[in-house]
This record gives C-alpha cells, structure tokens and sequence, in this order.
C-alpha cells in the first residue's frame, strides 16, 4: 500500500488544478488597452478574450481621436449649484475652438512635466495659443489654465487632470467596445525616447486620476519595431544567421525621433528537453529634436498667413496689425485650422489656396500658396531632419550602410521635403520603406505588449529590451566629503541590476538622478529623481561589532539598484550590511552530519538547557533587531597529517554576517500632489461625470418626448385607435400635444429633467389607456382562440384519465381473484413417493407473473377531479368574461386583458404537465423467481406448464388492456414525451368517435 503522502498526492494536485481553473478563469475576464498618446492625436487598441487587437473607435466611428477636450458653456437656465460645463473631446472639441477659443485645450501632451519658467516650449504653447489661461502651479511649478467657466475661486487644472478626462474618454470608448458590463483597468502607453523621470511620473499620474493602472511606459520607436516583428520572422544567430538592423524614423505633431532596432532570431530552451525559436527586438540607440514637428511647420504657414493678411488692401485700411491678430483667441485658432490643413494639401499638391472668412474685424483673407514657397519657409527646420537619425546611429555605433531600411512613421513623414532629406542621407531611395502603418503601428505594438505582459492572453513570444535614454548616477555624502557615481549609461538595458557599495557605517541619504543634456548645450544637468534614506544602519553596524566582533574596517553598505522594467526609472530593491568573520569549527563525523541536517546535532555556541525556572523566550521580543543572515564558507585546508583522526580534523572557515536595512524612498524633482490636493481633483473629476451623466439623461427624456408628441399626432389619425376613443377625449389629446410642442420650442428647451418627465408623464396618462384599449382589441380574439383550445385540450386528458381509472379498477379486481402459488402435479407415478426424502418430500413453484407491457400509469379519483375542477373553473372564468365584454363598447377599457387568458392558458397547460410528470414513472424491475425454487433434478412437463399459464397470463393481460393505448418501455428507454402522449390520446378520441 503507498504511504500516506502519496496517496494525497491526488487531492493536492486537484486542489492546484482546481485553484489554477479559477485565477485562469479570472484572468481570462479581464482586458488591456494600448493608447498610442500622440501629441496631436489618441489612438487605442483593445485586447480582450473574444476581442484580439481590434481598434477603439470614437463615438464619430473614427479611428483616431484629436487630443483635445473642451469645456462647452451652458445656457444660464440649465446653471445648478452641482452642474459643470459640458465636456467635448476629440473632433468635437476642436470644431468649438473658433466659437469658444478660450474654452478648448488641444495638444497638452508636451506641457507634461514641464516647468513654466525653464521651458521654451511652454512659452511658445502660450504663444500659439494666447485665449488659454496659461497660468503656473503655484506647488509644483507646472503649467495649469484657469477657465472663465468657474468661479474665480476655482482651483486651476492641471495639465494630468485635463489629460485624465481624454484618457477616461477613450476608456470609456474601450469599454463600450468590450461589451456591456466590462471594466478596463490596464493600459500600455508609447511615450517618447527623450521622456525624463519627471515627465513619466506626470504621465502616470493623468493615468492614475483616469482610472488606469500602466502596465507598462513603451518608447514609440520599440512599439513601431514590435508591431513590425509581429508578421515577420527573422534570422536565428542561434544557427549563424545575421541580425536585421532597422531604424524607426517617427515625426510627428510635436516632435521627431528615430530609433535604431536590431532584429534577429534564437533558439532557447523550452519545457522538457525541447528548444523553442524566440524574436528579439532590441533597442540599439536613440535620437530626437524636441521641437521638430507638425505644429512647428504649422507655425511657420501662420507667420506667412498673418503677414499678408496685414499687408493686405483692406487690413491697411482698418489699421490691423499682426501682433492685434496673434492675441485675438478666435482668428489665431482659424488660422492653426487652415494651417494644418494647407500643409497636408500641399504634402500631395504643388499649390493650394488659404483662406477664411471674417478672420479678423470682418476683414476676410484669401492667400494662394505654393509647395515652394513652404518648403523656402522651413528651409531652416529641412535642415533639422537628419539630426535624431544621425545621432540615433552614433549611440548604435552603427552607419547608415549598416541599416537594412529606414521605417517611417507619424503623420508629419509625408512632407515632402522630410522624405527628400532622408533619401539623401541613406543614398539609396530603396532603404525608405512605408511597410508598417504610419498611424497606427505604433498603438498595435502597444496593445502587443500589453497583451504580452498579461496572463490572460498567449501570443508569439518577442523579446524586447531598451535603453534607459539617460545615464542614472547616484550622489550621498561620506567622510564629510561629496560623493558621486554613475550607475547606468544611457543605452543600459531597463531591467538591470547593479549592487553599489557604500563605506557609509551610519543612516545617511543618497540620491539617484538623471543626467540631462542642457537646452544650450552645455554642460548637463542632473535631474533628481529618488532620495535614499536609510533606518535601522547605525544600529545594524553596533549589532555586527558588539556581537560578532567585526571591525570597521570589515564592514560594508551595499544597496542594489535596478533600472525598473516598467518604466525606466531607477528604483532601490534592498540595502543590506555585511561583514566576514573567522571562524574555527571542529569537523565531526558523518553521522554528526546528517544529524546536524535534521536539527540533531549537538548544542553550540550559546545553547545552553533551560533550567526549571525559566521560560521560553517570546520571538516577538526579538522582532526589533535586525534580520541576520549568516553565510559560511570553507576557506583552510585539512592537516597534512594522515595519522591525524577524523574528529580532530580542525578548519578554518569565513562566515559572512548580514543584516538587511530598512529605508525609505521619496520621490525627488517634480513634487506629487499633496494627499488633500488629490482628493479635490479626484473629487472635481467626479462631480464632471455626474454632471455629464444628469446632462445626457436630460437630453433623452427630452429627446423622448419630442418623439412622443409626433407618435401621438400620427395615432390621431389612425382608424383604430379613433374606434378605441371618444370624440372628446381625442380632443382633448390634441389640444395637450398642440401645448407640449410649443411649449418644447420656447421654455422647455431649457427645462429640468422633472419638468421634463412630469410633462410626459401627463401625455401618456391620456395617450397610453388608448393604445392599450387598440392593442387588446387585436389580441383578444387570438388570445380566446388559444384559450379554448387549451380547454378543450384538458377536457380530452380528463377524458384519458376516466378511462384509465375504470380500466384499472376492473384490470386490479380481475388479478387479484387469481392465485399466485400453484402445487406442481407429478406427471409420472413415483414408486418412492411414501419414502422420505432428505430435502423437500414437494416440490413448490412459485408463479412469477410476467410484467405487463408499460403502458400509460394509471390514474387516480383525486387526479380525474383536478382535471375537471380546472377546466370547469377556466371555462366558467371565459364565459362571466365574454358576456362582461360583449355589453362594452370598443372606447371602454377591456373587461379583461389578453395576458390574463394567456396566463390561464398556461396554468392549464401546467397542471397537464405535473400530472403527467409525477404519473409516468418507470415500472420496477421484475424479481427473479429462482431464488425461491428449490433444486429439483426434474426439468420435465412441470416447467412446460408453469411457462404456459404465465403465456396464457400474458394473453389474457394482452386482451384486458387492447382498447387501451399502451407504450411498451425497455429497462434504460426513456419515457415518452407529452408530445407523444397527447398523441395517442387524440388517435384514441377518433377510435372512439368511429365506433360511434
């Protein structure tokens, strides 16, 4: 027999299996989303069970959504004390920029982290967009606006805050997607190759106030490569096959950048003895110009639209002047509109014409424009395109020879003039390749790796690794002196792990920071990012020396430091104090060994017995000092002497004590809101969706009762429902719709929601008992039809019932006047008959009648007057019914409805059912009569007899039930069906008609 551990093996492993069913069953629920936050434009891309990689869309069905949201004013009677102004995002919210430019806030993705007096390109935000309030955070020094929307006592938004409505947008935009019921937690998120720590955190924490949990912080160039390995295998070096270099060469509406990817193919172990082939995309080396990109080219068309608007005839007369225009809210944002789009006619037409209406004192302007007068314009930013992809390759150390094709991406590529440079610079036009999807290769990537990093979801195993975009150094103080070390370069693989050294024996601080490269080019700066402040350090040095001897001089500080796989950003995975102590050990025997294994061993060091008065002392008393760690290592050699015993064999051994540290970390540069700070804006973003919720509830019950009114009015003139009113009641009908529709064109437009509902609440209590009164004149007649048949039907089963009952009286009187045991007579004289036997002196057979045929169980009294009391009581209902209807005109209400017949039909149909259910029951199986025959040697005449009465019994039962319907039933046959049932019944009823 196993032993007891191996016999619970079964259960543990159904236990796990068990367990493993329910979290896979859980993780199969749940969704992530990718979003692709362009400066310009949102894209996102859901992945759910059910639903792989398929593109958000907008509520317009678009595919991608303007970054932007506005604040729509709302008219004076629709003010409450807990209304908002009116969200728009997208398409919409830039169609309101000319009428309420004030109002609008596009493009906020730049402005992330940003401080406003060190950042040109928070100046040139302002400049662009001078109707924005534009104010500075008085905490944190970002950028905030202030609405005129609100009182003047309210607080400004932030940038995260105005960012987190358009991420909550497209969230709910993906959850109305997923499905009805469905909560999307987890994005992945492509941000820029140059974000710094402070722009990270800034990003995390719009996305944080929206709802989401960032799995992960993907560069755009990695998620462009990542959607291009999806499709594609390449090389294995595994096998000496050559890497793949490509560089991902994105510009887009704020901003250029290009990334130099290395692809190739390995072959690694996999489960069991077996190898597996794995895709890695790898990211090599990063360039950039911030401030290279569609806005930028936009810019320069409104100085060359502005300065002949101002020079034109008619702005000369009414003394216009372009610095009046730029600060004008309404005309700056036509002219960014137009703008944008004569650079994209221009992208694929040689000329366009600009223009707009009343662009300026009513003033209008039209201005022709060719592609060689824009590309003349920007002759100094032409320059500029080369500069991210030549730096991008200095930090692979690669040439552009090197490069298998230059992947182009974003929206602003298709300049002409940008896809001229780079066909220069690579020399060859065949290296320019538009294979992936400039718009959006980069949010499939995303969602990619997000479905990657979730265990709901298997796809295609693709490896990625990336830089950190900037080298990470740490600065703390010792011996009285600064101390500085770089830790991590900027092409160092996230999710390294480095243990840094401190000669530090008391609680100091260090800090970990970014080396940024200045905006002048000078010299860098470093940015902090995480300040290090140790606990329990003096006290875990006092414990290594006072109670393991250690020296200063032999103790050291280490802290291990990794570049976090998430987002990038360094991070202190544990602090530790160590020490190595000499030790002396007398080496004992085998036997002490496995002893000292199993905790037999003998008692050392301190380990002393306890007497009698002393207790056990409690482990939570030793929960203050530190947690220690001892590690032994063999560093003398054995004595040379071979007479030498084994027990007396001593060695020499370094044991290292450690002591893990408590610390703690604080973040460092771009302070967090404060604890009440974020409060107020999770409360704020709140109060908005309530708002917004109350307004879209209110435009449906207005939009219902507009829709009402007009259905009424069509009822007027409809015939049957004037049949089913009176002459003055539909007067008074159209006298009140007469009333509601002026009334919605003049104050109940404005009107609350509970004015709203309490008008159609008045319409329908006029309107409704009419349309009732049409509907059950329609039905009615189907409805008694169904009814009566019901009845009839139930009539013909109580009819079944009575025959079956006297059947079964007559059959159960007839069986039992039969006797059940018969004497079997010798059939040939006996000569021994008077001598005793040693058994039996007679033979006894016991006559097992053979079972009936199944046929339909009989029924009782009890169930013969259910079924009449039913069909009495239903028909007695219909008849009060009908005679009540017939003496009511067609204007009167019903004096009963249809669904009171249809629920009498079905109560009838019911009782059938359970009657049927409970009473068709299988017969039990026959008992074999053998077991009470006695042995007998005689296989004579008296079995031929016995097998002829119970023939001659089965005839007679066969003739006793032969004008009654009977199903014949098999052991393991199912029952029939209420079909069939009802089937042989009406066969039966015609029998019986035909005999009449």
């Amino acid at each position: 027999m196993p032993p007891h551990g191996r016999r619970r093996l079964p259960f543990l492993t159904l236990l796990l299996s068990i367990v493993f069913l329910f979290s896979a069953t859980a993780s199969a629920a749940s969704a992530v989303l990718g979003i692709d936050l362009g400066t310009e434009y949102m894209k996102a891309v859901l992945v759910k069970p059910g639903i792989p990689l398929e593109i958000v869309l907008t509520k317009d069905s678009r595919r991608k959504e303007a970054s932007a949201v506005a604040f729509k004013p709302l008219k004076a009677a629709l003010i409450h004390s807990d209304s908002f102004p009116e969200r728009l995002y997208g398409g919409d919210a830039v169609a309101l920029a000319a009428r309420f430019p004030g109002d609008v806030y596009p493009n906020l993705k730049p402005l992330l982290g940003l401080r406003v007096g060190e950042s040109p390109i928070i100046q040139g935000y302002n400049e662009r967009h001078p109707q924005l309030g534009l104010v500075e955070n008085e905490v944190r020094g970002t950028a905030a606006f202030k609405s005129d929307r609100f009182a003047q006592n309210e607080e400004p938004f932030l940038v995260e805050e105005l960012l987190a409505m358009e991420l909550q947008n497209i969230r709910g935009n993906a959850e109305a997607l997923a499905g009805k019921g469905s909560t999307i937690r987890d994005a992945v998120i492509t941000i820029p190759a140059f974000y710094t720590a402070e722009e990270k955190m800034a990003l995390e924490l719009a996305a944080d106030l929206a709802g989401l949990r960032v799995l992960a912080l993907v560069s755009d160039g990695l998620a462009v490569g990542l959607n291009y390995a999806t499709s594609r295998i390449f090389p294995s070096v595994t096998e000496g096959g050559k890497p793949e270099y490509h560089l991902v060469y994105d510009m887009g509406a704020g901003s250029t950048s290009a990334t130099v990817l290395r692809f190739q193919g390995r072959t690694v172990k996999d489960v069991g003895k077996f190898n597996k082939t794995i895709q890695e995309v790898s990211v090599l080396g990063t360039g950039w110009d911030r401030t290279l990109g569609g806005d930028a080219l936009n810019g320069v068309l409104i100085n060359k639209m502005l300065e002949d608007f101002v020079q034109s005839s008619t702005a000369k007369k009414e003394g216009i002047k372009q610095a009046d225009v730029k600060r004008h809210g309404r005309a700056t944002a036509k002219l960014w509109k137009e703008a944008e789009r004569v650079r994209q006619v221009l992208s694929a037409n040689s000329e366009t014409m600009a223009g707009s209406e009343s662009l300026y004192e009513d003033v209008d302007f039209r201005h022709k424009i060719t592609r060689a007068d824009f590309e003349e314009l920007t002759s100094s930013y032409a320059e500029r395109v080369v500069g991210p992809l030549e730096r991008a390759l200095t930090a692979a150390k690669l040439d552009v020879a090197d490069l298998d094709s230059i992947i182009l991406h974003g929206g602003a590529v298709r300049t002409p003039f940008v896809q001229k440079r780079l066909e220069a610079k690579a020399g060859d036009a065949g290296k320019i390749r538009s294979n992936v999807n400039a718009d959006e290769a980069a949010v499939f990537g995303a969602a990619f790796q997000g479905a990657g990093l979730s265990p709901s979801f298997r796809v295609k195993e693709i490896r990625t690794t990336e830089g950190s975009g900037y080298a990470v150094g740490a600065k703390w103080t010792s011996d009285g002196k600064e101390r500085q070390q770089k830790l991590f370069m900027p092409t160092s693989q996230l999710g390294n792990e480095k243990q840094v050294p401190f000669k530090n024996l008391e609680d100091f601080s260090f800090s970990l920071y970014q080396q940024l490269p200045a905006e002048d080019s000078s010299q860098p700066r470093e940015s902090p990012v995480l300040k290090i402040q140790t606990q329990n350090l003096t006290a875990s040095v006092a414990q290594l020396t006072e109670k393991f001897g250690c020296t200063a001089a032999d103790i050291s500080t280490t802290f291990s430091i990794r570049l976090s796989s998430s987002n990038g950003l360094p991070e202190v995975m544990q602090g530790s104090v160590s020490c190595e102590v000499n030790i002396v050990d007398k080496k004992g025997g085998v036997v002490d060994d496995v002893k000292g294994f199993f905790g037999f061993g003998g008692k050392k060091g301190d380990q002393e017995p306890l007497k009698g008065d002393e207790e056990v002392p409690d482990s939570a008393n030793s929960i203050e000092e530190p947690e220690t760690k001892t590690i032994s290592t063999q560093v003398g050699s054995q004595t040379a002497n071979p007479s030498a015993k084994v027990d007396d064999v001593k060695e020499a051994k370094k044991r290292t004590e450690l002591v893990y540290l408590s610390f703690t970390a604080e973040n460092q540069g771009l302070p967090r809101p404060s604890q009440v700070e974020l409060k107020r804006i999770t409360d704020r973003l709140a109060a908005f969706d309530t708002s917004d919720r109350n307004r879209r509830l209110r435009e449906e019950t207005l939009n219902t009762l507009e829709a009402f009114t007009y259905r009424s009015r069509d009822l007027l003139s409809d015939e049957s429902f004037i049949g089913a009113s009176t002459e003055k009641l539909r007067a008074e009908i159209e006298s009140q719709l007469h009333a509601a529709s002026d009334w919605l064109y003049g104050d109940g437009a404005d009107a609350s929601r509970d004015t709203l509902k309490d008008r159609l609440k008045g319409l329908r209590d006029l309107v409704d008992p009419v349309q009732k009164r049409k509907e059950e004149a329609v039905k009615r007649p189907e409805q008694i039809r169904l009814l009566k048949e019901a009845i009839d039907q139930i009539k013909q089963i109580a009819t079944m019932v009575e025959v079956q009952v006297n059947i079964a009286a007559s059959s159960s009187s007839s069986i039992s006047s039969e006797p059940d045991t018969t004497s079997a007579p010798s059939s040939v004289d006996d000569d021994f008959a008077d001598l005793e036997d040693e058994t039996t002196e007679t033979v006894s057979i016991t006559s097992s009648k053979p079972s009936p045929t199944p046929q339909i169980p009989s029924y009782t009294l009890e169930d013969l007057k259910t079924l009449t009391s039913s069909y009495e009581s239903a028909q007695n209902w219909l008849t009060a019914k009908l005679a009540e209807q017939d003496k009511l005109s067609p204007s009167d209400d019903p004096a009963f409805l249809s669904a009171d017949m249809e629920e009498k039909a079905v109560e009838l149909n019911r009782i059938v059912k359970d009657l049927l259910q409970q009473k068709m029951q299988m017969p039990p199986k026959a008992r074999s009569s053998n077991k009470s025959k006695p042995k007998t040697k005689s296989k004579s005449k008296k079995g031929k007899g016995t097998s002829s009465a119970a023939s001659a019994e089965a005839t007679r039962s066969r003739e006793k039930f032969g004008d009654t319907p009977v199903f014949k039933v098999e052991n393991g046959d199912d029952m029939p069906t209420e079909e069939e049932i009802l089937e042989v019944i009406n066969r039966q009823k015609g029998k019986e008609h035909d005999e009449l």
